[in-house]
């Protein structure tokens, strides 16, 4: 697998898999029909605007590694009782 793959599909660099994998399943079944999938493609853009803003506060705050690790967001997501997004 490609070095640029296998990092879009590691848990720990990338928090929107899920979301990811839910938007092209969602174009697969509908036969590329992006009218049909606006609410995945929607849901994606807001999980990859809620992680930026996660990270670039970490920046702020000088915390490494600037991403938080898949068992960190999974404590965080559950502290605040569900996805934001």
């Amino acid at each position: 697998m490609d070095k640029n793959i296998r990092k879009l599909r590691n848990q720990d660099n990338n928090p929107c898999i899920e979301e990811s994998d839910a938007s092209q399943k969602c174009l697969n079944v509908n036969s590329y029909d992006k009218s049909m999938c606006t609410n995945y493609f929607l849901r994606y853009k807001s999980c990859r605007k809620y992680w930026q803003n996660i990270m670039v506060q970490r920046r702020r705050e000088g915390v490494k590694p600037d991403m938080p690790t898949a068992a960190e967001r999974q404590e965080m997501i559950a502290a605040i009782g569900g996805k934001p997004y």
